[in-house]
Order: structure tokens, then sequence, then C-alpha cells
């Protein structure tokens, strides 16, 4: 669909981009050059996001509902696409002059109740952690309930933290420092193609042939095919480990969202045991917090996307079962994402491509708990 230059769309697409400009005019002001560029590369996955339709969401549903495996196996290319850059970074980045860390974790109890409530909760929400800011940002008025519901849940969750932190769990381990860069890349590269051709074999045992995926119509306006959309996000994903010097994430800036609102009607979030190591971000402006930042980018990047391909028209009549779906959606998400460090791009994406075990782990209970999701979904008719 072609927009003019002179429709509404066009004048919503100049705002939008507008705003993201103002936003690292401002992040620049406040943290320096790199927090300026980590709003830019927000903006860029928000634009990738909407035009790829690329959710974590509606690919684990297709799996399930109708063995269709394409979006997880661009969701594969993205993952490796970064790791061939971000794993060399982690190793040796201090020698080549870009000092990168990954997100390396425990995983126990609390994070395995996290992930799987994590995957309940997207299901019943309409979309994971970068689904629920992309399609909030493109004009979704439903996701909007859900995102202020996740960052409630969030929120909520840092208030638990330190009792849920007592639980048993397995110390962190890195397929990096076990087995080096080429080593670790090697075998995250054989479990996700094994998993590959699994839904290869799946699909074509149900359906026969692998469906056709989606052609790029246009770069600009869109629709992006998958893979296309994964190299996009790789490309993403890889700017943020040489601009902030870490993986791309996303939740952690919900609860400090919500941490200050609850602060701002004077509940005193400052004397919870999480918020009072992390008491500088409470104390800062959000303009300092670069996962914020890039969430700003996101959100102002998809509508600038939607605008772009015409559809940016908020619907604002919505069901009981809407409304009530995506607040239980988001606050499962908003608190089981503080347990288990993080949603489909902070913990899965991000764990993966900084060859942590906790990533895979997060991965088969987000998976088991979107199962559970969608088969919710079908009770309640959400098709």
């Amino acid at each position: 669909m072609a927009v003019s230059l002179k429709s509404p769309q066009t004048a919503i697409a100049v705002v939008a981009f507008g705003i993201i400009g103002l936003i690292s005019v401002g992040a620049y002001a406040a943290a320096g050059p790199r927090q300026g560029m980590a709003v830019l590369i927000g903006g860029l996955a928000g634009i990738s996001l909407y035009h790829a339709s690329f959710g974590f969401t509606a690919a684990w549903r297709r799996i399930v509902t109708e063995k269709r495996g394409g979006g997880l196996r661009a969701q594969f290319v993205l993952i490796l696409l970064t790791s061939a850059v971000s794993y060399p970074l982690i190793a040796w980045g201090d020698t080549l002059g870009w000092p990168a860390g990954g997100f390396v974790f425990p995983f126990g109890i609390a994070a395995a109740i996290g992930a799987f409530m994590f995957g309940a909760g997207m299901q019943l929400g309409g979309g994971c952690g970068s689904g629920t800011l992309f399609t909030a940002g493109g004009g979704s008025t439903r996701m909007m309930i859900t995102l202020a519901a996740f960052i409630l849940g969030s929120v909520f969750a840092t208030a638990h933290l330190h009792l849920w932190g007592q639980l048993p769990k397995l110390q962190p381990v890195s397929l990096i420092r076990e087995f080096g860069p080429q080593g670790a890349f090697l075998l995250t590269a054989l479990v996700l193609g094994f998993i590959a051709l699994l839904t290869v074999w799946l699909e074509r045992r149900s359906h026969g042939d692998i469906a056709p995926a989606r052609k790029t119509e246009s770069v600009l306006q869109g629709p992006w095919s998958p893979m296309f959309g994964a190299v996009m996000l790789a490309v993403v994903g890889i700017a943020t480990f040489i601009v902030v010097g870490r993986p791309w994430g996303i939740t952690s800036a919900f609860a400090l969202w919500g941490a200050k609102a609850f602060h701002f009607v004077g509940i005193p979030v400052e004397t919870w045991p999480y918020w009072t190591w992390q008491k500088g971000a409470l104390e800062n402006s959000v303009l300092r917090d670069t996962t914020s930042v890039m969430n700003f980018g996101i959100i102002f990047g998809a509508m600038a996307a939607a605008a772009l391909a015409g559809k940016y028209a908020p619907l604002w009549k919505l069901t009981r079962r809407d409304v009530l779906t995506a607040i239980a959606g988001g606050l499962l998400m908003g608190y089981g994402a503080r347990l288990a460090y993080g949603c489909n791009i902070g913990a899965y994406l991000g764990g993966l491509v900084s060859g942590s075990l906790h990533g895979w782990l997060w991965l088969l209970f987000g998976f088991l708990g979107s199962m559970v999701g969608v088969r919710l979904r079908l009770k309640l008719g959400m098709g």
C-alpha cells in the first residue's frame, strides 16, 4: 500500500521519527553518545519487528497448533547470526578494543517458574516483551493494556525477588568459557540445526510440504520476509553488543518504569531489597537507563513503520475478553520475566547469544508454559 507524501499516515511517520530524534538527543545529553545511539538502534528494532511481524509468540503457537515451523527457524537464524559476532566479542572483545559481556545467570526453581509463567502469559497477552512493544507502538490498543499490566507485574515481582532468590538453583554455566567461542558456536549451531530439522520433518509429515515464506515487498513500507526480518534484528543485536557492550534486553525497564510510578505516588519502593541495590536507577532520569531508551525507540520505530505501511489506525473497541486476557497475560509476563532474568529477548535470545546454559533452560520452560497458554487461548475462544 503506497502512502502519499501528503497523507495523515506520512505525518504520523514524520512525528514518530521526530520523537525518536528528540529522545536520542536527550539520551545523548543525559549519558553520552552511546546512549543516543542506543535509541536509534531501538528505532531500527521497532521498524524491523513491525515490518517482519517478528514475534516469538505466534511462532511458538503455530508450531503447536498448525505444525508450521517457519517462525522458529527464522528465530534460529537470528540467534546464529548474532552469535557469530557476539561469541568472539565476549571472548576477545577486550583485546579487539570492543569489550562486551554476556548475560550468564544461574537457573533454578524460581527461574523455571518464571519462564513458565511468561510462556503462558505471552499467549494470553498476545505478544512477548518485544511483541508487546512493537504492536503497542503500531497502534494496538489491546497491547497498550497488556503493556500496562506487564509493567505492573514487573514491579510487583521486585517486591518478592529476595524471597524467590533463596530457592535452589544451578550455578551459571558459560559455554564460551567452557568450550571457547568456536566450540560454543558449533554446539549452538548443532542443537538449533537439529531442532530446525525436527520442525521441517513435522511440517512435511503434517502437510506434505513446507509453507512458502512471505516475501519482502518493500524495504521502506513492508511487509518483510521472516528471514529478512531475522537478518535486520541480528544487525540490531550485534549493534547492541558493539555500542552498549551487552545483549539486547527489554523487561528490566518495565520494572523501573513501574517503580518510578509507585515512588511518585508515595509507595516506598526504595525500601524493597531489589531497589536498595538499584537505587541509582530509581533516582536517575529514565534517559540514563539504556534498556528504557531502546524500548522508547522500539515503540516509536514501530509507530513509524505502521504509518509508512499505511496501517496506523488504533482500534478502540475492545471486548471484555480482550481486556481481561490482556491484563492476565501482562501480569503473568511481568512477574515471570523478573523471576527468569527477562523475556524472549533478554533471557532466551540474550542467554543463547551469550553462550549461557540458562538461555536453553529458559527456552524449555518458556515453551512448556507457552503450550499451556495456547490451550487456554483455545478454551477461551481466542483462536
